[in-house]
């Protein structure tokens, strides 16, 4: 373990206790089914805070119907603002967060308002946690209600999913927490950040989480969606090779051919913009080392790649 942490500092225990963020906005058709969840759990949070930011549709009072009962439960409100961005996201886990900073809480989960999950998932990533003081992000696999999900045979398990992810709370401290980037990826940041600083992060595949909504598609349609995380690809600085495999692979998925190219439209339409950087160059030159890392071992596994379009796609569905 490199960077300002060192194994030595972190003992093998058992980690018990731990805090739950749920920023949400607007979230009425879904928030009833986090909070069940969350109170099915065989091991409760010390807190469970769900952050309301700006919401008008009824959110903060399908919460106070609950907080009214459990009083491990809180509700924290923030004043409306006229654009929902995921900068806005980053904002409300940190105001959740500064209810908390005075619990012994040795790990935190941020979970998205859509979400719902198994009675024993926390005590499950908990374990994990413990298993190995290494271990600075964990989380499962998603599906969602069409029964779609990743095939973690070719998948990176070392991703972990921004919709429910786990911290050993040193780990998200030295990472700064999320950072409140308006054009989104604060997730991705978060977990690269955290192998950059040396800790190892894991999606376990043994258990998964229902998303209840398809993914950032909260104020737009697919279509959009794909072009939007293109332009995101870019001010994350994804390496243009692997970009040209993840729009291959995403003009297999629905919808066919036109998900990928605009995926790839989002991405080369914000090369002449010269839309800025998210992260800074040091992030930037570590995360395309980790891509063309893995494209290499992904080719190499694969020799013919290059002259076989057959191989190609197979090639591409194992770039995410």
């Amino acid at each position: 373990m490199n960077g300002d942490i060192s194994k030595s500092l972190v003992a093998r225990t058992t980690i018990h206790n731990y805090v739950l963020v749920c920023a949400a906005r607007n979230e009425a058709e879904f928030i009833q089914g986090v909070i069940a969840s969350v109170v099915a759990q065989n091991v409760r949070p010390l807190k469970f805070i769900v952050v309301s930011d700006g919401s008008t549709d009824g959110t903060e009072d399908i919460v106070a119907l609950h907080y009214a009962v459990h009083d491990w439960i809180e509700l924290v409100r923030l004043p409306q603002r006229a654009e929902r961005h995921f900068g806005g996201k980053a904002l409300a886990i940190k105001a959740g967060l500064g209810c908390v900073q005075h619990l012994p809480y040795e790990a935190l989960a941020c979970v998205d308002a859509d979400v719902s999950f198994d009675a024993d998932y926390f005590s499950f990533l908990l374990e994990k946690l413990s298993s190995d003081p290494s271990l600075g992000v964990v989380g499962t696999p998603f599906v969602q209600e069409s029964g779609k999900t990743y095939d973690y045979r070719f998948a990176n398990i070392e991703h972990v999913s921004g919709s429910c992810q786990m911290f050993r709370r040193a780990c998200f401290e030295s990472i700064g927490g999320y950072l409140p980037i308006k054009t989104g990826g604060i997730d991705c940041i978060a977990v690269i950040t955290a192998r950059m600083k040396g800790w190892k992060t894991r999606t376990f595949l043994e258990r998964t989480y229902l998303h209840r909504r398809l993914m950032s598609t909260a104020e737009c349609g697919p279509l959009k969606a794909k072009a939007k995380l293109g332009a995101k690809d870019f001010t994350l600085g994804n390496h243009p090779l692997w970009q040209l495999f993840r729009c291959v692979y995403q003009m297999s998925q629905r919808p066919r051919v036109w998900g990928g190219l605009a995926l790839a439209a989002g991405y080369l339409g914000a090369m002449p913009r010269r839309a800025p950087r998210s992260v800074p160059p040091e992030f930037i030159a570590f995360h395309r080392k980790e891509q063309m890392n893995r494209l290499g071992r992904i080719l190499r596994r694969n020799p013919f790649s290059i002259r076989h379009a057959g191989t190609i796609r197979r090639v591409a569905g194992q770039v995410r």
